[in-house]
């Protein structure tokens, strides 16, 4: 619910009030994400959903609309500590856009973090995913939007005939 909010009411309804409204958006088909299972097991979980459903994106100051074009945007990744370095991040945001083009997308956004040169940056730190997971999924950098962060996008191919 971090982007769905703004941070006070965010604030206001921390923990199982949250928790809460997230399932009454899943109750109510709204698009939020994809899960990844390993057998019955859930591994993984990728946030896409169209930006307009995102109040804090709108605010954001570093992550301001580049165009007027409608996208959908991913805004979190989690993938269980078993299953990282594996490649998983990469297969998790390609599918994310194959449930996003699948619904209607034309374009999927991401806000990827850019670890500093030769250093690891803390899992903690890394809930947007990776600049180099993106690039491996087919995106392309559209905006530098920090020292630490770019916007990338993935377009869907045309439909061959």
């Amino acid at each position: 619910m971090t982007w769905r909010l703004p941070a006070n009411e965010y604030e206001k309804n921390k923990g199982a009030k949250n928790c809460d409204l997230f399932h009454q958006l899943i109750k109510q088909k709204e698009p939020v994400g994809i899960i990844a299972f390993e057998s019955s097991v859930p591994i993984g979980w990728c946030s896409v959903s169209p930006r307009e459903k995102l109040v804090r994106l709108k605010n954001s100051r570093i992550f301001k609309s580049i165009d007027d074009k409608p996208v959908w945007s991913i805004t979190c990744l989690y993938i269980d500590k078993r299953y990282r370095k594996r490649g998983m991040s990469v297969k998790l945001v390609e599918e994310a856009c194959k449930y996003a083009f699948k619904q209607g997308a034309k374009i999927v956004e991401a806000y990827p973090v850019i670890p500093p040169l030769n250093k690891n940056i803390p899992d903690l730190f890394a809930y947007y995913g990776l600049e180099s997971a993106y690039q491996k999924a087919g995106f392309i950098k559209v905006k530098q939007a920090s020292d630490s962060r770019t916007v990338m996008r993935c377009y869907k191919a045309p439909q061959q005939d």
